[in-house]
């Protein structure tokens, strides 16, 4: 993230609340704020249904000296949100979350990636990119972040899962996995500890598994797709953060459709990405509200 985009962001905390709607909650919320002599910049909310549904908020707001507050912040907000049930997270937006990238041979979503933090344009740090191939190495080192070698061949893969699990540690506050083609395991999921973020080149639930775009080729498709979602242990059946499609006809070949799919990967990943970063986010159950 750029010196201007971190300035800029500098005492701004984000609040992110979800849980049993009831009245009163915005009320509460925007009393606490003005209390602490916040300003609100941004308020965004919904609710599934106002009589028993559930309630989720996201607002930013600026408060002068935040970082020296938001112990006190944390501790009045927790006595405040507990009657009433709901769940909540407070950040300061001017600390970029750690994003460590896993990559295979692909390159096009990783470098999409990489350019998009040297521009300012993903609230982030990098502190590493970690492959199973060497064919990214000097492209990622050009962008002066740390590049990983962590072979992964066959079909045990717990040597390979916890050297990466030993370079995580720690040091990052979210994965992404940049076509990165290796299925985790739950074991490696819950050592890591921290969201797993994943783009799928197709538009799931369809064409699941290898070869997506030969099998949406073969079956003659008008419209092709790919599709962001947090891992879990299920097979590319996590929770869906963006989704994007293209139109094609059939004077396109596989290999068209593997082209032009490439496109879409690299935007819906890189929406996804910034949106998780930015505590835009809130997962629920299988289901995503995106503010």
């Amino acid at each position: 993230m750029s010196a201007s985009t971190s300035d800029a962001r500098v005492d701004h905390a984000c609040l992110t609340v979800h849980g049993p709607d009831q009245p009163g909650l915005v009320a509460a919320i925007t009393e606490w704020i003005a209390r602490h002599e916040g300003n609100i910049v941004s308020l965004d909310q919904y609710s599934s249904d106002p009589e028993g549904g559930d309630f989720f908020e996201r607002v930013v707001f600026h408060r002068a000296g935040l970082s020296s507050s938001l112990d006190d912040l944390r501790e009045d907000l927790e006595a405040l949100l507990a009657p009433y049930g709901m769940e909540h997270r407070l950040t300061d937006q001017s600390i970029p979350k750690r994003m460590a990238i896993l990559a295979s041979t692909s390159d096009h979503c990783l470098l999409e990636l990489l350019w998009r933090h040297r521009r300012g344009e993903l609230p982030v740090t990098i502190p590493m990119v970690i492959s199973n191939h060497t064919n990214t190495a000097e492209d990622v080192r050009s962008f002066g972040i740390p590049f990983f070698h962590v072979p992964s061949q066959g079909p045990d893969k717990s040597a390979a899962e916890a050297r990466i699990v030993e370079l995580l540690a720690g040091n990052v506050d979210f994965v992404v996995l940049a076509r990165y083609m290796q299925i985790l395991s739950d074991s490696f999921l819950e050592k890591v500890g921290v969201p797993v973020i994943n783009i799928h080149h197709s538009f799931l639930p369809a064409f699941i598994g290898a070869a997506p775009y030969r099998k949406a080729w073969e079956r003659g498709v008008k419209l092709i797709g790919a599709t962001s979602h947090y891992v879990t242990k299920d097979l590319d059946e996590g929770p869906i953060i963006e989704q994007d499609v293209a139109r094609v006809t059939h004077a396109h070949t596989a290999a068209d459709l593997q082209a032009r799919g490439a496109y879409v990967e690299r935007a819906v990943l890189s929406r996804a990405v910034q949106w998780h970063a930015e505590d835009r986010v809130i997962r629920h159950g299988n289901h995503t509200i995106v503010f």
